[in-house]
């Protein structure tokens, strides 16, 4: 089984575009530290917090790594999850196996009694979340392999 990984897009968003041909999706020109990619949000994707976008926000979006793209310019990419990025703070979507690495082992999870886990609905997510994709928050992580970090929320994609 082919698990799934999520590649990350930070950046600010420069416009947003509604397709004329489909009502729930929208077209938005990112501009990141690459250049300029365009994402698009349709009603498949998950919303972090159920935000209204807008034009100067900061974002971090995630797509599957493993879906085909057209080889187009700017990069066009149909984002799976997006969110606002905080300042100093960083967004993780990934699989995390059974001891909560993750699937590319760049991050390792340190569960803390403080760390706020809940379903992608937004109620609280009271059975295990190893071996799952989650949508990790942190601030700070160690500089090891893989590093490791006590997140102060999780989401756990249902």
């Amino acid at each position: 089984m082919q698990t799934q990984e999520f590649i990350p897009i930070y950046g600010t968003i420069q416009s947003i575009q509604p397709v004329r041909s489909e009502c729930c999706q929208h077209n938005l020109t990112v501009r990141t530290r690459e250049g300029i990619v365009n994402v698009i949000v349709g009603a498949e994707t998950y919303v972090i917090k159920d935000i209204s976008l807008r034009v100067g926000m900061s974002i971090a979006a995630f797509y599957d790594a493993n879906v085909p793209v057209p080889l187009i310019f700017p990069p066009q990419y149909r984002a799976v999850a997006i969110g606002r990025q905080v300042l100093n703070e960083t967004i993780v979507m990934n699989f995390f196996d059974n001891n909560l690495v993750s699937a590319d082992n760049s991050l390792k999870l340190n569960i803390a009694r403080s760390t706020r886990i809940i379903a992608s609905n937004g109620q609280p997510f009271t059975c295990n979340i190893r071996n799952r994709v989650l949508i990790v928050f942190y601030q700070t992580s160690t500089r090891s392999i893989p590093a490791q970090t006590t997140p102060s929320k999780i989401i756990v994609m249902c």
